[in-house]
Order: C-alpha cells, then structure tokens, then sequence
C-alpha cells in the first residue's frame, strides 16, 4: 500500500507545497486553481523523481510546525539583537567567530534545512560543509562563548532535526 503512494507520490511534502503556492499566487481562491495546483504538485514530483536521489523515508510534519515557529521567533529575536549589537558595539569591539558544529544529520535534506535555518538566522551565516559531510562551518557576527554558541545550534536545531528527519 505505501509503495504504491510513494510511487503516485514520490515526495508528498514537495507535493503539498507546490500546490499551496500555486494557489497562493493566484489573484483568488478557487476551486478550479486549487484543483490545478493538486495536480502541478502531483505532475512536478513525479515527473522529476528520477533525479531525485532517495524519496523521503519518514518526516515528521508536526514537528517541523513546531520547528518551523521555532525558528521564526529566533529570526525575529536575532534581528533585534543584531540592530541592537550594530547601533552600540563599536566595530573595534565586535568579537566574530567561526565555529565548527559537527553533524549528527545523515539525510542531506536535513543538513540543508539546519544550514538555510543557520543563514537566515540575522547574526549567523552557514559558510561550508566538509566534503564528507561531517562538520559545518557557521560564521558568528558576535559572541562572547562560542562553545555556548555551538551547544544552542546543536540543542535548539540540531536535535529537533534528527526528530523531524526520522
């Protein structure tokens, strides 16, 4: 039974997504453009599943909801705190790192989405991935503790990752 679903739906998150924005950019709702956008979700996965390397073995929804609040909040928070660093720290003063977060994620999906959440975070930029895939390597605008910076990185995203990634 699954293995005729993932057949029909290779990646049913991928499938889901194209046809919310496929409706979302429509002028109107209609059930004709919902309609259109269920079918461009199914067409575009299948159509494109032969370059796909592996298709999802398990993920779990509700919990990347919950990541994905997660995350939003620490956007809005890091954008406060880099305001607040750039009108008062002084360039001279600024205390940069690199740090170096190893990888408990496998999936290459899941190192992709801690790298984006990395970038988008103001504050952090996710800079490069070892070649075998082992340690990433995150550039911070300011900290006073990197180690306490790469234990909230593994603690706050990392772990709930290897959750959402089954």
């Amino acid at each position: 039974m699954l293995r005729a679903f993932y057949w029909l739906l290779p990646h049913p998150f991928l499938t889901l997504l194209l046809a919310v924005i496929w409706t979302l950019l429509q002028n109107e709702v209609s059930a004709g453009m919902v309609v259109v956008g269920i079918i461009l979700g199914i067409l575009i996965p299948w159509a494109t599943s032969i370059w796909w390397p592996d298709t999802p073995k398990g993920f779990r929804l509700g919990r990347m909801a919950v990541y994905s609040v997660i995350v939003i909040w620490d956007i809005l928070v890091a954008n406060v705190r880099v305001a607040w660093i750039v009108l008062t720290v002084p360039n001279a003063k600024l205390k940069p790192a690199w740090i170096v977060v190893p990888l408990e994620l496998v999936q290459p999906e899941a190192i992709t989405v801690l790298a984006g959440t990395i970038t988008l975070t103001p504050g952090t930029v996710s800079a490069d991935l070892s070649d075998e895939g082992h340690s990433l390597l995150v550039h911070v605008l300011h900290t006073d503790d990197p180690d306490a910076d790469l234990a909230e990185i593994n603690n706050r995203y990392q772990r709930r990752l290897k959750e959402i990634f089954i």
